[in-house]
C-alpha cells in the first residue's frame, strides 16, 4: 500500500509539473514578442482563450468590440489574430494582396479532420485544381438545370410535409425541416441520389446529418480550446466524439462514392452525368491522383457550402419573416403577381414547375429580404486568412507573418459606419432602387466571399433559396410558436439557429 501511494503521488505530482511547464510555456508564446501597446499594431483586446468567457455569444460579443475598435487583435500561441470589420483590409487581404495571404497551416490543422483536402481548407496548386474544375462544373447549362428540377421536386415535397402539419394546428421545427430539405437537394445534386431525410425514410441520412452538425461544432470549439490536441492523442472528450461523428461521415460518403462508381461503370447513370460526383468521377479517369479520398474531400466541401449555408439562411429568414409581418406579406404578395396566381389555390407541382429562371430574375423584393437576412446573418460570420509575409493593413496596422486576419461578417452587417444607422433593422428595401435590386460590393456584403475565392455557388445558392421560398409563401403564412423565446444562435463554423426554431403554419386561402 505504502508503495501505491508513493507510486499515486509521484504520478501526481509528475502531471503536475508538465501542466506547469505547459501552461509557463502557453503564456511565453502567448504574450513574447507580440508589441503590446505598440501603434503599429492593432490594439490587443484579450487572447485566443479568453473567448472561451464569452463563447456562447462570441458573434455579438465581436459586434460590441467592433464598434468602437473595427480592428482589434487576440494574442495567440506563437501569433496574433487580427480581427477587423473594415471593408478596406478585406479589399485587401481577399483581392488586392491575395497572394500575400492564404487559409494557414493552423486553420488547415483544425478543419482537416472533417474537411480534409477540400475547395475551402486548402491553398495552392491544390485549391487551383479544384477551383478551376468546380469552376467548369457550376457554369454548365447541364448541372443548373438538373439542381432547379431537384430544387422544385423538393420544395413540393416540404409544402405537403408542412401542409399535413398545418391541418393538425401542430408546431414543427423549421430549421430541422429546411436542413433535411436542403440535405436532399444537395444529395441529389451533388452525388445523384434520392436521400429522402425530408420525409423521414432514410435513417443512414439522419445519422449522417447529426453527426456532420455534431462535428461542425466541435471543429469550431477547437478555436478557443488549448488542449484540443492533447484530447485528441488521448482519444478523450469531444475529441473523441468528433472521431466517431467523422467515421459516420466518411463511412456513407464512401458507400455512396462506391455504389456511384459501380452504377457509372455500368452504364446505369444518364449519359449526361448531371450530378456533380459523376462529374468529378468522369475527370478523375484522366487523373490518377483524384481518388476516393480525394472525391470524399471534394464533396463534403460542396456539401456544407449547399446544405448549410442555404439552410440555415432558409432559417434565419423564416423567423425575421415571423417577427416582421409585413415584409412577410410584401414577399408573398410579389409571390403571387410574379407568378400570375393572385386568384385561387394553384396545384403545388404545377406550381414549382412554373417557377422559370425569367420568374426567379424578377423577384426583386425576394431576392433583396435573402440578401438583408444574410447581411444580418450571414452563413458563416467569421472567416479568414494567415499573413504569409509581413504587411501592412490599409487601416495602418502592421501584420506580422503567420498571423491571422479574420474579417468578422456578422459583426459588419451591424456597423452603422458601414451601412448606415439602421444597420441592426431588418429593411430589404436598402437593397432596391426603383423597385429594382441593387447589389453592394462584395467588400461590404461579404456574405458569399469576395476576390478569387468567391463563392462559386453564390447564384445556386439564391435559385435554391428563391424556390423554397416561393412555395412555402405562396402557400402558407407562418409565425413563431413562441413570440417571447429570444431565438440566438448555436456557435459553429455556420450559423446554426440554436435549439431550433418550433414555428407555426397557416394555410393561404
Amino acid at each position: 500500500m505504502e508503495i501505491l501511494f508513493v507510486l499515486l503521488t509521484f504520478t501526481l505530482f509528475s502531471f503536475l509539473g508538465l501542466f506547469f511547464i505547459f501552461s509557463f510555456l502557453l503564456l511565453v508564446s502567448l504574450y513574447a514578442g507580440k508589441s503590446i501597446g505598440d501603434p503599429k499594431y492593432a490594439p490587443v483586446k484579450g487572447t485566443v482563450f479568453h473567448q472561451l468567457l464569452y463563447f456562447s455569444n462570441l458573434f455579438d460579443h465581436q459586434a460590441e468590440v467592433a464598434k468602437t475598435l473595427p480592428t482589434f487583435r487576440l494574442l495567440g500561441p506563437g501569433m496574433s489574430e487580427l480581427f477587423t470589420t473594415d471593408t478596406g483590409n478585406v479589399e485587401h487581404v481577399l483581392k488586392s494582396h491575395f497572394s500575400k495571404y492564404n487559409k494557414g497551416k493552423r486553420d488547415e490543422d483544425l478543419m482537416v479532420d472533417l474537411f480534409g483536402r477540400g475547395i475551402f481548407a486548402v491553398n495552392g496548386e491544390t485549391w487551383k485544381q479544384q477551383r478551376k474544375l468546380a469552376s467548369y462544373e457550376f457554369s454548365t447549362r447541364v448541372l443548373r438545370d438538373f439542381s432547379c428540377s431537384a430544387f422544385r421536386t423538393n420544395a413540393a415535397k416540404l409544402v405537403r410535409i408542412i401542409s399535413g402539419l398545418s391541418k393538425e394546428s401542430v408546431a414543427f421545427d423549421m430549421q430541422d425541416i429546411l436542413m433535411r430539405c436542403t440535405l436532399d437537394s444537395i444529395f441529389k445534386v451533388g452525388f445523384g441520389v434520392e436521400l429522402n431525410c425530408l420525409e423521414g425514410s432514410s435513417k443512414e441520412g439522419i445519422e449522417f446529418m447529426k453527426a456532420f452538425d455534431e462535428a461542425n461544432a466541435i471543429i469550431s470549439w477547437r478555436y478557443v480550446d488549448p488542449f484540443w490536441k492533447l484530447k485528441r492523442f488521448l482519444n478523450i472528450g469531444c475529441e473523441a466524439t468528433l472521431k466517431k461523428n467523422v467515421k459516420v461521415v466518411d463511412d456513407f460518403v464512401h458507400r455512396v462514392i462506391r455504389i456511384k462508381e459501380e452504377r457509372l461503370a455500368n452504364q446505369q447513370d444518364q449519359i449526361d452525368k448531371e450530378d456533380i460526383l459523376s462529374r468529378f468521377l468522369m475527370a478523375s479517369k484522366k487523373d490518377p491522383t483524384m481518388n476516393d479520398q480525394y472525391l470524399r474531400d471534394i464533396i463534403l466541401n460542396f456539401m456544407i457550402a449547399g446544405k448549410d449555408t442555404t439552410g440555415n439562411t432558409l432559417s434565419w429568414f423564416f423567423y425575421l419573416l415571423c417577427k416582421h409581418p409585413l415584409i412577410q406579406e410584401k414577399v408573398a404578395q410579389e409571390v403571387t403577381e410574379v407568378t400570375g396566381t393572385q386568384e385561387g389555390k394553384p396545384n403545388i407541382h404545377e406550381f414549382v414547375d412554373n417557377i422559370t429562371e425569367d420568374i426567379l430574375e424578377k423577384m426583386h423584393y425576394l431576392h433583396a429580404a435573402l440578401s438583408e437576412t444574410l447581411r444580418l446573418y450571414p452563413a458563416v460570420p467569421v472567416d479568414g486568412r494567415t499573413a504569409e509575409v509581413d504587411d501592412i493593413l490599409p487601416d495602418g496596422y502592421a501584420v506580422k507573418k503567420g498571423d491571422g486576419v479574420y474579417y468578422m461578417s456578422y459583426a459588419m452587417g451591424r456597423m452603422t459606419y458601414i451601412w448606415g444607422e439602421d444597420a441592426e433593422e431588418f429593411r430589404p428595401e436598402r437593397w432596391l432602387k426603383d423597385g429594382v435590386f441593387k447589389p453592394e460590393s462584395p467588400f461590404k456584403f461579404i456574405s458569399f466571399h469576395a476576390g478569387p475565392r468567391m463563392c462559386l455557388g453564390k447564384e445556386f445558392a439564391y435559385r435554391q433559396m428563391k424556390i423554397v421560398s416561393m412555395a412555402l409563401l405562396r402557400f402558407f403564412r407562418f409565425k413563431l410558436e413562441d413570440e417571447t423565446r429570444k431565438v440566438t444562435y448555436h456557435v459553429m463554423l455556420t450559423l446554426h439557429v440554436d435549439k431550433g426554431l418550433p414555428l407555426l403554419a397557416v394555410p393561404r386561402s
